[in-house]
């Protein structure tokens, strides 16, 4: 069984962020597996529901939804009307969303990042 959990995600150690970056995190709204793998089968019936949020320093705060696509990819569409804005999931769907764990994202510039899982809780 599946539960909805918001999932704070926050950039982890890089080439010219050696400790991080707390500012620049997503909030995801997502169903996860008692495995804390998200649950496509719950997505598809609450796709509404599955949302992202972005937080960089200096920029206005970016809201979307986690869309599933071909080939199991997901991706973050901030707006309808174009996909220039999209952020791509690397393997989202074999990730594990635990406190601890990395994730990375192709962000809209084209730049792969690695995200640690900071907190999930239930909504």
């Amino acid at each position: 069984m599946s539960t909805f959990q918001h999932i704070v995600l926050e950039l982890a150690r890089e080439p010219g962020h050696p400790f991080g970056d707390r500012q620049h995190s997503y909030h995801l709204h997502l169903p996860l597996t008692e495995d804390g793998r998200i649950d496509a089968a719950t997505w598809r019936k609450h796709r509404d529901l599955c949302r992202v949020r972005k937080f960089m320093p200096d920029t206005e705060e970016q809201r979307g939804h986690v869309v599933h696509g071909p080939g199991g990819r997901w991706t973050f569409d901030y707006t309808d009307e174009t996909a220039r804005d999209d952020e791509r999931g690397f393997r989202l769907e074999d990730e594990r969303f635990v406190p601890g764990e990395y994730v990375s994202i192709r962000e809209n510039d084209g730049v792969m990042h690695t995200f640690q899982v900071v907190s999930v809780r239930p909504e």
